[in-house]
């Protein structure tokens, strides 16, 4: 296992802050298609309503640690963590080499 030092200079080169923020770029486009999809469209302004029973959800979700998350709702988390780690892998493999 790399030394301490050694971790800190893999998780803050250039290189794979870069591809992380790709990765997170991505991740927030996504939703916010799906955000848009589920609102309402404003009065030709270009504006968006978010329905009611989804502002409760979300903001219920937003509230909650993520130990009180239902198993659906933490797989969900989970699944997004999962587009990162092979980023993360490959940079320490990169090290290594």
């Amino acid at each position: 296992m790399p030394d301490h030092d050694d971790l800190l200079t893999v998780l803050r080169s250039p290189h794979l802050i870069e591809e992380l923020a790709a990765v997170e770029h991505d991740r927030w486009s996504h939703w916010q298609r799906y955000l848009h999809t589920r609102c309402e469209p404003g009065p030709d302004d270009g504006s968006l309503t978010i329905p009611p029973d989804l502002v409760r959800q979300w903001t219920t979700q937003m509230n909650t640690p993520y130990a009180e998350l239902s198993e659906k709702e933490k797989a969900s988390d989970r699944e997004q963590v999962h587009r990162y780690l092979p980023i993360i892998a490959a940079a320490f493999n990169a090290d290594r080499a």
